[in-house]
């Protein structure tokens, strides 16, 4: 994220990566008041949905809801609808009932397992959306893990608060996944997944979101050179279409999921980002570079 000399930025560590914010220095009297706001949304996002934390709604969930419906946060509910929808459009691909998987893999805690949900079945079988905001779980062996979409969730929040105190313009970025909001355009580079000290373009972006997912920026202590994070439904395996997948679209929640989908369904998920008015550039296992035609503004590849 670019470092202006008349803008504030600030970060700090959540959602396993740091967050950062940056406004324009001139934004008003109250702009740190809208920092340490938009701060606190991230913070709620990471108390409600995070894997890791026991008392979690995630972890509610994950522990009670195969047994008894449970009631969680509206936030929680509305990722929840969010991903049951991203799973019906994307046919399956994108699936936040891969948890066992990625715990099989040593990437999330726990013993893991097999019992996915995978796109031969419907989450809306697995996963019942109640009234009063209560979720169901058909089988207790069903573990979620909302970590493929409430990354982008948290930075529109944070987004929304900003703009709640009339700021006028600046970026949140969360570990990459990010957002501009604002009439200034702002420049962002995207690293080659292949070789993260290079970069490998830069896009200037006005008013939208961005996220990325690649190969080796999944990887966490203790997997194996070059695995993936990136669990196909299909096979139970990490997908093996691509090395690299940067989506723009207009919320940085959608971007976030996109990424996954588009990095299980490569080519095949024009539809899927025409219905989301979403944008994708897409790095092959053989080094190409594809970007679909709608992308909103020209792409500088680095020599």
């Amino acid at each position: 994220m670019p470092i202006a000399s008349d803008s504030i930025r600030r970060a700090r560590p959540l959602l396993g990566t740091f967050v950062e914010i940056e406004v324009a220095a001139a934004a008003g009297p109250e702009t740190d008041a809208a920092i340490d706001a938009a701060f606190d949304a991230v913070a709620r996002v990471h108390r409600l949905m995070s894997f890791h934390e026991h008392d979690s709604d995630v972890s509610r969930l994950n522990r009670e809801a195969g047994v008894r419906p449970t009631r969680v946060d509206a936030w929680t509910f509305e990722v929840l609808e969010a991903a049951l929808e991203m799973h019906r459009r994307s046919k399956g691909a994108f699936d936040v009932t891969v948890a066992p998987v990625l715990q099989a893999m040593g990437l999330l805690p726990g013993p893991g397992g097999d019992r996915i949900i995978g796109p031969e079945q419907s989450l809306d079988n697995a996963i019942q959306l109640l009234p009063e905001q209560a979720v169901r779980l058909r089988s207790p062996g069903i573990t979620i893990d909302l970590g493929g979409i409430a990354k982008g969730f948290a930075v529109d929040r944070a987004v929304e608060v900003l703009r709640s105190f009339d700021i006028p313009g600046g970026v949140v970025n969360a570990g990459g996944d990010l957002r501009m909001f604002g009439q200034e355009p702002h420049t962002v580079h995207l690293r080659d997944p292949r070789d993260p000290l290079r970069l490998l373009a830069g896009v200037e972006l006005t008013d939208q979101a961005l996220a990325s997912t690649a190969l080796r920026f999944d990887l966490v202590d203790g997997a194996p050179a070059g695995a993936s994070a990136i669990i196909d439904p299909a096979t139970r395996n990490p997908t093996n279409v691509a090395i690299g997948a940067t989506v723009c679209a207009p919320s940085c929640m959608i971007a976030d999921a996109l990424t996954k989908a588009v990095m299980i369904s490569g080519t095949d998920a024009g539809d899927l980002l025409e219905h989301y008015k979403a944008s994708a550039l897409l790095i092959s296992t053989d080094g190409d570079v594809q970007i679909t035609s709608d992308w909103p503004q020209a792409v500088h590849l680095a020599a």
